[in-house]
């Protein structure tokens, strides 16, 4: 259950990343209140799942969707560029997320 809250709180980064950038300096009031939303469920989350769970791989797993689900989402919606490089990157630490995931132990 732990791991699922560290996933949870690592796919809300994803979005707390994207609203802060759609709120242009938090100029605009939407992008700036989802962001709240979202940066508080995904601390939230992740405290809840570091009373069972090792810092180390917990926070690697969570940085890490959330990097790789930020750049997904740019690329897919954002107009952010594309190339070669970028893919196997984000395949790279999408895998690193997973063996992280799986070396984790539970307290």
């Amino acid at each position: 259950m732990a791991w699922l809250l560290v996933v949870v709180a690592g796919l809300l980064e994803t979005g707390f990343a994207v609203c802060l950038k759609l709120s242009h300096g938090f100029t605009r009031l939407w992008p700036t209140v989802a962001f709240c939303i979202f940066a508080l469920g995904s601390f939230g989350l992740l405290t809840l799942s570091l009373k069972k769970l090792d810092v180390g791989p917990a926070y690697a797993v969570w940085t890490g969707i959330g990097a790789a689900g930020t750049a997904i989402y740019g690329m897919i919606f954002l107009d952010d560029l594309v190339s070669t490089l970028k893919i196997v990157s984000i395949v790279f630490v999408i895998a690193g997320v997973i063996g992280l995931q799986l070396s984790g132990s539970a307290h």
